[in-house]
């Protein structure tokens, strides 16, 4: 099978959970993930099966969007709700202007440190067994842009605890676990992510989503194929033609072809008729274009 699903991941799964899961529903091999979602976060999981694996290249640094639920009054060490305490809980004296005014500092360009509890590897070792080992783990800050990160209809409760709804919009490779972590660093209360969950991944939405029973169902009626994203809903930045069959004889032995001229784009998506991508191809010069991937057989 060959195409893009949207699961809608449930918490308490990792996402190669997920890949196995479908591996076993679509009974294709072949299926691999775009943009890890943490076991706790649930939402949008975008999977790409059969040859449109092909296609994961080109999602390596798309933007995604969250919302979830910060505590305010203790960090933990996985910087979420599944992680162990780190020191005593600390009563909240702040309010939501404080929280607005907190924010500013987290948007734009920024350097963010990864949680030690992360899939960051050092010295070749994901830092998440290190962390498990009690050893220590020794990250380098990274450069990420926070495009959006509000927070909203704040609240504290009995025991003197923080509670506020946030959304944020990030570049990859954005822990939103770290930015929960750090806004508590700097209120002097300590914060860490109840809730999180992942609403887009590039141009994949919530509303695509399909629920992993749900898509059992589908595969036992036979309906799965129905699920699939539409070839001409993938990469909306990237131009799209429509190649003629001689043009197709070429593309299908990876040979540079001439194309229809779409300005300047580097890049450009080939279909055969509407509904099937045939291959991406990268600009040579002027309309020829070399096939850079190509997702039809001889």
């Amino acid at each position: 099978m060959n195409g893009v699903l949207i699961i809608d991941k449930p918490s308490g799964m990792t996402s190669h959970d997920v890949v196995n899961r479908v591996r076993r529903i679509a009974q294709e091999r072949a299926v691999g993930h775009l943009g890890t979602l943490d076991p706790m976060a649930t939402g949008v999981l975008p999977l790409v099966l059969g040859k449109m694996t092909r296609l994961a290249q080109f999602y390596l640094h798309t933007e995604k969007r969250y919302e979830g639920t910060i505590c305010f009054g203790f960090a933990t060490d996985t910087y979420d709700a599944e992680g162990e305490r780190i020191g005593e809980i600390k009563r909240v004296g702040f309010g939501q202007e404080d929280l607005d005014a907190a924010l500013a500092g987290f948007r734009g360009e920024i350097e963010q440190m990864p949680p030690p509890f992360s899939a960051k590897k050092i010295k070749g070792v994901p830092a998440y067994k290190l962390a498990r080992k009690k050893e220590d783990v020794e990250l380098k800050s990274v450069r990420v842009t926070v495009k959006e990160f509000e927070v909203s209809d704040f609240r504290t409760d009995e025991a003197g605890l923080g509670f506020a709804k946030f959304a944020a919009q990030v570049s990859s490779g954005t822990y939103v676990r770290s930015l929960a972590h750090d806004l508590g660093e700097q209120l002097g209360t300590g914060a860490h992510l109840q809730s999180l969950r992942r609403t887009q991944v590039g141009e994949f939405g919530v509303v695509e989503a399909h629920g992993l029973d749900a898509l059992a169902d589908r595969a036992a009626n036979g309906t799965l194929p129905e699920c699939l994203l539409h070839p001409r809903q993938l990469l909306p930045e990237i131009p799209s033609v429509t190649a003629t069959e001689d043009q197709m004889a070429k593309i299908r032995h990876g040979n540079a072809v001439n194309l229809a001229d779409l300005g300047q784009s580097k890049l450009i998506k080939v279909f055969r008729g509407q509904g099937e991508l045939v291959a991406v191809a990268s600009r040579v010069a002027g309309t020829l274009f070399q096939p850079k991937i190509v997702l039809v057989g001889e």
